[in-house]
């Protein structure tokens, strides 16, 4: 795997001379700042530039809303923002999914720039252009592509996280390696969680998304692989959404690996060895809930995912570790056995 980045994405030791560049390169007639509240007290002092307006939403998943849009949108509104205006993005995947969205929206198309300050975002939000809302308690039902104006990603905001945030990122790493590399899966089984660094272990990551990417960027085809674990994944996390204990992302994904590769399993497609030492991994840095939502409850969500068609759900499966199939169509006597 070649260290191939986005064209559009810096990896920052020297965030604000950065940032002041692209500003000057992109030359807004108004600058505006998308913040949660955690960003905004955590991040928002380590960015040095001159902005018009500071949008704050609520932090979380359940935010990533039409609602939050509009709000987006009329605050753009009031303040007088055109399509020549900028919307800087400062904080996790959903303020650059949402944020990204509403800019991409927003008459039709403001520039927009990206700094994602958790590692969930760095290493996957951060990559493909994919951008969207959560519509009627169904995860990115409403969206677009569309690649923003730039990307910047400084390990440095890692700091700012809290250890589940983190671990949560982590999941996407896991998928990276194991659908595309299984050299750097080694790597990541040779060490600790704590001992791993992310100044090799980011671009790393990236690069293996955007070879993906690269390739197809409109999931026509290979590009289907990046959503291994995230079918049964989605389900899982859009379930727990509107609950008192939601899930975080990579939470969900981590546990949709290990169900959707006893798919792989059952199906014979991937050997169970393989499914086993992947399952002790993520089991010795992730907690789930003891209380799982039911087979009826998983398939309830599973019926909206994207990838369907009419023969039913469609699964990306491992058929050997660093290497993935798509649009597979498992046997509903496996899913349910799997699921129940």
């Amino acid at each position: 795997m070649t260290n191939n980045l986005p064209n559009y994405l810096i990896i920052s030791s020297a965030i604000n001379a950065d940032i002041n560049a692209l500003i000057a390169s992109i030359n807004p007639d108004k600058i505006a700042v998308l913040v949660d509240e955690n960003t905004k007290l955590h991040c928002l002092s380590e960015v040095n530039f001159n902005w018009d307006l500071i949008i704050e939403i609520s932090s979380g998943e359940k935010e990533k809303t039409l609602d939050t849009c509009k709000n987006i949108w009329t605050e753009l509104t009031n303040a007088g923002f055109t399509r020549k205006s900028l919307l800087i993005n400062l904080g996790g995947g959903v303020i650059g999914d949402m944020g990204g969205f509403a800019a991409s929206t927003f008459k039709r198309g403001m520039a927009f720039i990206n700094i994602p300050t958790t590692l969930l975002s760095q290493v996957d939000a951060s990559i493909g252009g994919k951008l969207g809302i959560d519509f009627n308690g169904l995860k990115n039902h409403i969206g677009l592509f569309q690649e923003p104006n730039a990307v910047i990603v400084d390990p440095k905001f890692l700091k700012t996280l809290p250890e589940r945030e983190l671990k949560s990122g982590f999941a996407e790493i896991i998928k990276h390696a194991l659908i595309c590399d299984e050299d750097h899966w080694k790597h990541l089984l040779s060490q600790p969680f704590e001992n791993l660094e992310w100044n090799k272990i980011i671009p790393k990551s990236i690069s293996v998304k955007n070879d993906i990417v690269n390739q197809d960027p409109r999931e026509q085809g290979i590009r289907k692989i990046l959503n291994y674990g995230h079918t049964i994944g989605h389900a899982i996390e859009s379930f727990f959404l509107n609950t008192s204990t939601p899930m975080l992302h990579g939470e969900a994904v981590a546990l949709g690996i290990i169900l959707e590769n006893q798919l792989a399993v059952e199906s014979g497609l991937f050997d169970e060895k393989s499914a086993n030492q992947i399952t002790g991994y993520i089991e010795n840095i992730y907690s789930f809930p003891k209380d799982l939502p039911s087979y009826n409850d998983i398939k309830n969500h599973l019926m909206q995912d994207k990838k369907n068609d009419s023969e039913g759900v469609r699964f990306s499966l491992l058929n050997k570790i660093g290497s993935c199939t798509y649009d597979v169509l498992i046997d509903s006597e496996i899913l349910k056995k799997v699921l129940k």
